[in-house]
């Protein structure tokens, strides 16, 4: 664990920060920053629309005649003068407070816009570049299949496979000027002669003298013999014919106003001890997944990667389907099943490293030539030293091409519709944001520690994304908050839709495994969750794939352990520990989706609580899959407790697709009282009640509101289907009383215009909502705490808020406005 503290009020840092095994974080003082000159070494190895290599001394001829040529920063802005809109980047009139480093942005940007002059230039604009994928590689062309591989460091080069025997003397490949090796083999009879779904290796002779056989770096399927320990991989020709082909059935559902996210891993998605498929998965756990009113499925370890316990952090090909769970007509099947029940497909994206693995992945195509000529940095610089795995050359024309065209292709090709980058921290700064505690100080982001070129290629990629699909939804796992990731490229921002608040986690980690109860701060707790940067959205979430693997534990297995074995029957009174786990555990992860951001994710699985941590299969547990699967036999066992917390996910859920309170401007934290153990927030419309005290129940409990008239319960955690004891009176009305003189905050209770009381029971969160007068007839039944664990949201009786939240009128609120008394 690593202490760090916010200094500046627009920053999102709280303040615990702990190692995972793709992002890591510490401490060190950095030096402002300076101006630094880089080698661009661009190149089109095609060399389609001119006839030379595009090297630094043609990027400075571009740059030097490009001031007051019209570019377009993205789709939705032209930018008439180069000059002129340096001098006026938009993130200055969002946060004044970043005008010292103006000189920083006017750096980035600019290397932004050049480097799209260029591409537009040379390739025909971003979009057209990003097609790489119909060139390199694999693909039919007339009369032939023609294999494409930018490999500028081999001698000699052949395709071998299945086809050929494995003997390439007749399929020798020819080298353009620009290090593409490139062959064209004629169909046989009609038929490609390379059969589909057959194995093919790219054999290269290096400047040693050694051949190796390689996987293609474009290869879009790998498979490996599971007969075989710690076998090899093959690349695969993955060209099916039309009669095998999946052909997508339903659009892409409308992008959500907030997203609902639920974070699953295929592989370990079944109740079995085995790796899971596609099509289980689209059949099975999708269906549970809608059940619980999420929105959103963002899929882990769907790039092939050859040691399956990286979590598919170490990817080996970026364009292959993991072939664990099946072919890529199979991930088709399950996007499309996605969207048939109106869930949006995320993709877990790797681009911030790759495998080390020589054998299998594209680090097999470095052999010691310049960074010029290799996917990676050469030295220290290309090496992870934490994660043991390469570091891409962004810089590098053909490395922009791949990674781009990459997520094209995913978008395209399966129908993804969006992505969260993996491991952002690390790309954006040199040192990878190892041993380093980020504190707020601006300093900290805006350096020579700053990577550029990265930062370029982020916003390039957010260009492309948002330019190909407008409704794609894109998230940072960025622990570092620096300013601008969630702000537009045209303002001078990197482009992300969100940013994952990674502190969250931290923070409830920190107060479950070393505070005791009665010491917990409703001020630290809320501000933790508030401390985010105004108009940079963030994702929240009280625990993800990352508090669940081996060596910790998940929130439910903090709080009730080995109780969990034992003490979750219905048929019998809960003990003391069971009964604070489940109660804490739904208002854990309530208040840090209500209150955290603007989208919330969960993790498969802790919805309802589950069990233990994640153990992949290795040689230390002997290659167990016991605990690398889901047991969804818990929460399907109707005498098991499990069924209380999914319930309450599934409450939750329903009840912002009702009120749209995620999408909502309007949050105010009205009190925060550590004496109490009560927070009071409203979140759109919605007054939100959280008694984290261990004892007191609070009766006539008074709480500030906006708007005056007659309140009800919207949601009770205490309500007896979600297995608390049902003291909340759910027909009761709740009439304000108005408090001071209107306008005039300071004479308000707790700043608030009006109040209502409440009965506030010991570990509860209850939501109340304004009855509108046309509700008033026919709705004097509670509205939850039913037996039908489905309705726990009564829909039918509570007026859709969605279409018109409103905001609070008040000139002095900048962001997330904090009353704590």
């Amino acid at each position: 664990m690593v202490n760090c503290l916010c200094l500046n009020p627009f920053i999102s840092v709280s303040s615990t920060v702990a190692c995972t095994s793709h992002t890591v974080r510490s401490r060190q003082h950095l030096a402002p920053q300076k101006s630094v000159d880089l080698a661009l070494g661009y190149r089109n190895p095609l060399g389609y629309g001119f006839g030379f290599g595009l090297r630094g001394s043609l990027h400075e001829m571009v740059s030097s005649r490009f001031k007051g040529v019209a570019v377009m920063t993205d789709d939705k802005s032209t930018i008439s003068s180069t000059e002129e809109y340096l001098e006026n980047i938009g993130i200055f009139s969002i946060d004044p407070s970043l005008k010292p480093y103006k000189d920083h942005f006017k750096y980035r940007l600019k290397r932004y816009v050049d480097q799209k002059k260029l591409i537009e230039e040379y390739e025909g604009g971003l979009e057209e570049f990003a097609k790489g994928y119909l060139k390199f590689g694999f693909n039919r062309e007339e009369g032939g299949i023609v294999y494409r591989e930018w490999a500028p460091a081999a001698q000699e080069a052949q395709i071998i496979g299945d086809f050929n025997g494995w003997d390439g003397s007749n399929h020798q490949m020819e080298k353009n000027q620009f290090g593409v090796w490139s062959i064209k083999i004629p169909d046989a009879d009609g038929n490609p002669a390379i059969p589909h779904s057959s194995r093919v290796k790219f054999r290269f002779r290096h400047g040693d003298g050694v051949w190796v056989d390689r996987i293609p770096a474009w290869i879009k399927y790998a498979t490996v013999d599971p007969n075989r320990f710690a076998a090899p991989y093959d690349g695969v020709y993955w060209d099916p014919p039309l009669s095998e082909r999946y052909e997508f059935k339903y659009p892409r559902p409308p992008k959500p106003k907030a997203p609902r996210i639920y974070e699953a891993h295929v592989g370990m998605s079944s109740s079995e001890p085995r790796i899971n498929s596609y099509r289980e998965f689209a059949d099975e756990i999708l269906p549970r997944i809608r059940a619980n009113n999420y929105n959103t499925v963002q899929l882990m370890a769907v790039m092939e990667h050859s040691y399956y316990a990286s979590f598919g952090y170490h990817v080996t090909n970026f364009f292959a389907v993991s072939s664990r769970s099946g072919t890529p007509e199979d991930l088709k099947y399950l996007i499309d099943k996605a969207h048939s029940l109106g869930l949006q497909v995320l993709m877990d994206v790797i681009h911030s490293h790759a495998s080390n693995n020589i054998t299998d992945g594209l680090n097999g195509f470095d052999v010691g030539q310049t960074s010029q000529d290799s996917y990676f940095h050469t030295g220290d610089r290309g090496y992870h030293k934490l994660w043991d795995s390469r570091l891409f050359n962004y810089a590098n024309w053909e490395v922009l091409r791949f990674l781009l065209s990459n997520l094209r292709w995913w978008l395209e090709e399966f129908k993804f519709d969006g992505f969260r980058f993996d491991g952002v921290t690390s790309m954006l700064y040199h040192h990878h944001g190892i041993n380093i505690a980020f504190t707020g100080d601006y300093n900290e982001y805006f350096s020579e520690a700053t990577d550029v070129d990265a930062v370029v290629y982020l916003m390039l990629a957010n260009s492309l994304i948002h330019s190909i699909l407008p409704d794609a939804t894109v998230i940072a796992e960025d622990v570092s908050g620096m300013p601008g990731i969630g702000q537009q490229v045209s303002d001078g921002g990197i482009g992300f839709d969100y940013r994952l608040a990674m502190a969250i986690p931290d923070k409830w980690i920190d107060y479950l495994k070393n505070k005791n109860e009665c010491t917990w701060s409703m001020k630290e707790i809320s501000w933790s969750l508030t401390n985010r940067r105004y108009t940079e959205k963030c994702v929240s979430y009280a625990e993800s794939h990352d508090q669940a693997i081996v060596g910790d534990k998940t929130v439910a297995f903090l709080l009730m352990d080995e109780e969990m074995y034992s003490g979750m029957s219905c048929l019998v009174d809960p003990s003391p520990i069971v009964e604070r786990g489940i109660a804490l555990q739904k208002m854990i992860h309530f208040i840090t989706m209500a209150l955290g951001g603007e989208g919330y994710l969960n993790f498969m699985g802790n919805e309802f609580g589950h069990p233990e941590w994640i153990d992949f299969p290795r040689e230390g547990n002997g290659w167990s899959y016991e605990k690398c699967r889901r047991q969804w036999n818990l929460v399907d066992t109707n005498h098991l407790r499990y069924k209380f917390m999914n319930a309450f996910d599934r409450a939750m859920n329903l009840l912002d697709d009702k009120f749209s309170f995620l999408a909502s401007s309007k949050q105010i934290v009205s009190s925060a009282d550590d004496e109490d153990k009560v927070i009071v927030f409203e979140r759109g419309d919605l007054i939100f009640v959280f008694n984290f005290h261990p004892e007191n129940t609070y009766e006539g409990y008074k709480v500030g509101c906006d708007l005056p008239g007659k309140y009800r319960v919207a949601l009770d955690s205490d309500a007896g289907e979600f297995g608390g004891h049902g003291r909340v009176g759910h027909d009761v009305d709740h009439f304000t009383s108005p408090e001071g003189i209107p306008g005039v905050p300071e004479t308000n209770f707790n700043n608030r215009p009006n109040s209502f009381k409440v009965l506030s029971p010991a570990r509860t969160c209850v939501v109340y909502y304004r009855v509108e007068e046309s509700q008033e007839e026919g709705s004097n039944n509670s509205l939850v705490g039913r037996e039908d664990t489905s309705a726990a949201v009564d829909v039918a009786k509570i007026p859709d808020k969605s279409a018109s939240i409103k905001s609070e009128d008040n000139s002095n609120l900048d962001g997330v406005k904090h009353t704590l008394t």
